[in-house]
């Protein structure tokens, strides 16, 4: 059953009243909550290579809050001091898959919006810090007690603490306070300041969202209209006439280049659908799908699903999708974009809403020509995965 995360409110109270405007603290969120991993494989998580993992030792380094980035070795965490550091550990959901139902109670926001969840360890007074962040974060308290204090006060241009590469305030006044416990949550907004400290060993758990930056949304969007344009071509002036004045650039050549960049910066609504559903789905650095080598065909899948076999997305993987009301439903996959006709529109809804897709909920793409060859496209791109695993 889906824990209550938000307590009595429902998600429509929550986007209406809390989100992006102020923070929640909802005590017994997850109810009985238990840590699906233990400290010890969360640090051979951060051994391994292609984990993006992080140690903040406020004390116990050659500075104060060194900061140190992994992969990291077993003889890294044997040298720790008892109290006052944190290991964190980012996109842990892709790394294990099982880890991504702690995402699933979250998701009444669109998965576009959900950047990854993050784990951190801390022992006795370990912490990161009085910081801000730029994005809404959840924060869903596993084993042992952390002491959060959050700040609404803006925090000023240079407030940091220099020679750290940790975006630490060097002014923090609490204005409010708490003691989470396991299974405790709290929501907060972007821009939020707030300090959070161990008080015993403990494990926390961070939803935390995508807030792109309008420079980056903006920069993406001219790459993807560069990407389009030949290489080749270049500006000409066949029809060049004298002029008076040679330093004078003239009505003709900005005319030229007014029509080439309206021409280029194409602002119409499908274009713009379009690099959208490419730019949000384009995987994170290191996530990106390996083709198979030895390629399935619909038999093979035909007989795996039948067999009892599971279909998995690929944890690195994002899919979305977009439904023109009076237009085509378009797919995304990891940068990619797949056109559905009208008969296999219900797929793009299948794949996106279902981490895992058992043979009944294939059921009825399997009986449909095009749905099977999507299947198969997506699955010899490495962006589904088949496991031979009897269906519950």
């Amino acid at each position: 059953m889906m824990p209550k995360i938000l307590g009595e409110l429902s998600p429509a109270q929550f986007l209406a009243e809390y989100w992006q405007k102020q923070p929640l603290l909802v005590r017994g969120a997850w109810p009985g909550f238990q840590d699906p991993l233990t400290p010890e494989e969360l640090a051979g998580l951060a051994c391994e290579e292609g984990v993006e993992s992080r140690l903040v030792l406020e004390r116990g380094g050659e500075k104060p809050w060194e900061l140190r980035h992994g992969p990291f070795a077993d003889d890294d965490f044997l040298g720790l001091p008892d109290s006052h550091w944190t290991l964190l550990v980012q996109d842990v959901e892709k790394h294990a898959s099982e880890l991504a139902a702690l995402l699933e109670p979250f998701r009444f926001i669109p998965d576009w919006r959900i950047d990854d969840l993050m784990i951190s360890y801390a022992p006795l007074a370990g912490t990161v810090g009085p910081h801000v962040d730029d994005y809404d974060v959840f924060l869903l308290q596993g084993q042992g007690r952390r002491r959060w204090q959050i700040s609404h006060r803006p925090v000023a241009e240079g407030n940091c603490l220099p020679d750290t590469e940790l975006r630490i305030l060097r002014e923090f006044v609490p204005e409010q306070e708490w003691v989470l416990e396991p299974g405790d949550l709290l929501y907060l907004p972007p821009r939020v300041a707030h300090y959070g400290v161990a008080l015993e060993p403990c494990l926390t758990y961070s939803v935390g969202f995508r807030a792109p930056s309008h420079r980056e949304l903006i920069g993406g969007f001219l790459e993807f209209l560069l990407d389009g344009i030949d290489p080749e071509a270049r500006y000409t002036d066949p029809d060049l006439t004298i002029q008076d004045h040679p330093g004078e650039i003239g009505p003709a050549a900005l005319a030229k280049v007014r029509n080439l960049l309206r021409r280029a910066i194409a602002l119409d609504d499908e274009t713009i659908a379009i690099w959208f559903g490419r730019y949000l789905s384009e995987p994170k650095p290191g996530f990106r799908a390996e083709p198979e080598t030895e390629p399935y065909t619909e038999d093979d899948l035909r007989e795996q699903v039948r067999g009892g076999g599971l279909l998995e997305r690929n944890p690195g993987s994002r899919f979305h999708y977009i439904a023109e009301p009076e237009g085509e439903t378009v797919l995304f996959v990891d940068g990619q974009e797949f056109a559905l006709g009208p008969a296999v529109a219900f797929v793009a809804p299948l794949l996106c809403r279902y981490r895992t897709l058992t043979p009944a909920r294939l059921r009825e793409a399997l009986k449909q020509p095009d749905a099977r060859q999507l299947l198969l496209d997506l699955l010899n791109e490495g962006l589904l995965v088949i496991y031979e695993e009897e269906a519950d």
